[in-house]
């Protein structure tokens, strides 16, 4: 039986109310999500799409920040993250631009460093995972290119061998020639069955050819799930939700 990773159900954002609300509260809403229901499972990546600000960020937000209110419940392996959530981010890998390291440490340092917050992080593991990259742990991280950045990322997260990862608009720029073996390494991760990948994306073919299923946000709202083989082409033909959405 086919693991359950990661589990929404009924996830509806409280929006707090505050004296700006008149003026900026209307714009605000979209970011807030409405009534998602979603489950994903083991061995498998997923695709999240739709225009900014429909809510594919937002809904990674829900999940990695425990500062943020919702009704609804979120679960990661069967468990609800509102227990512990420290301890579910041991389960987590995230990737994206907007992740934050020590700009003048080297990559080595900053596994050695943060590394220590998680339970089951292997230094050789992310030294594996590095040299797969062809990046060397010696390079500062502030001197790293976006797409360093984002593989020695991934390197760091492949190291604490996550549950579920979260990559954020990661191939976006990505080398083509890359690109082909990053796809080869998230094979890698879910190929034994104990983890899944959820990914957003803005290349309609990478997540049409590379992800298993996919999911259509629009306006905080999970408007359609399904096999991205079947999604993708009611996409381009404006079948998903009466709109193209990317």
């Amino acid at each position: 039986m086919e693991k359950t990773i990661l589990l929404l159900k009924h996830v509806t954002g409280i929006q707090r109310r505050s004296p700006l609300w008149d003026r900026v509260g209307a714009a605000n809403k979209r970011f807030v999500l409405r009534d998602i229901n979603l489950q994903l499972k083991a061995g498998y990546i997923y695709g999240l799409i739709g225009e900014n600000g429909a809510g594919k960020t937002t809904l990674m937000h829900y999940i990695l920040k425990d500062t943020i209110p919702y009704k609804g419940h979120i679960y990661i392996e069967g468990t609800d993250i509102r227990k512990d959530h420290a301890q579910i981010l041991n389960r987590i890998g995230y990737v994206s631009e907007d992740r934050r390291f020590f700009e003048n440490c080297t990559a080595g340092q900053n596994a050695g460093l943060l590394g220590a917050f998680y339970e089951n992080f292997h230094e050789e593991i992310f030294t594996d995972a590095m040299a797969a990259m062809n990046l060397s742990a010696r390079k500062v991280y502030k001197t790293m290119s976006r797409g360093e950045r984002l593989k020695f990322q991934l390197a760091f997260a492949i190291a604490h061998e996550p549950c579920l990862y979260l990559l954020d608009e990661v191939t976006a720029g990505m080398d083509p020639v890359f690109r082909v073996d990053f796809f080869r390494l998230l094979q890698q991760i879910i190929r034994d069955g104990r983890a899944c990948v959820l990914m957003t994306s803005h290349i309609t073919e990478e997540i049409e050819t590379r992800t298993d299923y996919v999911g259509v946000m629009v306006n905080g709202s999970l408007v359609r799930f399904g096999e991205s083989l079947d999604i993708i082409p009611d996409l381009r033909k404006g079948r998903a939700c009466g709109e193209d959405h990317r």
